[in-house]
């Protein structure tokens, strides 16, 4: 165990008691000596921890402390690195050097041995060919935050093309993909549309009458999908 992720459990496990806990029972549980559990209570206090309590009488984190450069463990390094990595991939130009600009940040804050497993991360993401409707993706990503609506002409699987208004309130990726899910003014409903078949799309300067986070949580339950 890297001494990084080390003190970050130290703070976790302080976390969790609301009363002095034994720098035995800690050392014990962390399995390092109560020498070196000392030294590390003594570097989180130098990084700004209220830790309060000495040897023989135990340790309490005093709440309101955070400790960005010691927030991730490196399973959730790698998580991050693979998540920034796939949207990066993306044809999504802005989300993919958004991305790259986070995963930038997040190694700026690191202590220098989880900088190197984020430099070092052996996950991979394949190179992402572009998707029909992959163009339009930064538009509706926008219309979403903003909660405008879209006008879009639509076909359907039949080659049909319809004119819609819709209200979108969330954009699945999948392998080959993109689907918008919104609330139709055609269908009065919630209905879901393919990007690839999104033959003209306008993000008007109307906002739809409902926030966006009611219906999506409205949406969620119709379709079964975890909170």
């Amino acid at each position: 165990m890297s001494r990084a992720q080390r003190l970050l459990d130290l703070i976790q496990i302080l976390r969790r008691h609301r009363i002095p806990v034994a720098g035995t029972s800690l050392a014990d549980e962390l399995s390092i000596s109560l020498r070196t559990l000392y030294r590390d209570i003594e570097t989180l206090k130098a990084q700004g921890a209220h830790i309060d309590g000495e040897p023989g009488v135990g340790y309490i984190l005093r709440p309101g402390f955070m400790l960005p450069p010691l927030m991730f463990s490196e399973d959730e390094i790698e998580a991050l690195v693979l998540g920034g990595r796939w949207v990066a991939a993306q044809p999504d130009e802005p989300l993919g050097k958004a991305a790259r600009n986070a995963l930038s940040k997040i190694a700026a804050v690191l202590p220098d041995d989880l900088q190197r497993s984020l430099e070092t991360s052996s996950l991979l993401v394949a190179p992402q060919r572009p998707a029909a409707g992959d163009t339009e993706l930064p538009t509706i990503r926008r219309a979403i935050r903003a909660e405008h609506k879209l006008r879009i002409t639509y076909t359907d699987e039949k080659e049909n093309n319809t004119q819609r208004t819709i209200w979108p309130i969330a954009l699945g990726f999948f392998e080959r993909i993109r689907v918008v899910a919104a609330w139709c003014e055609t269908r009065r409903d919630y209905r879901h549309f393919r990007t690839d078949r999104i033959r003209s799309l306008k993000m008007t300067d109307s906002r739809y009458p409902r926030r966006r986070f009611d219906m999506l949580r409205e949406w969620r339950t119709r379709e079964s999908i975890p909170q």
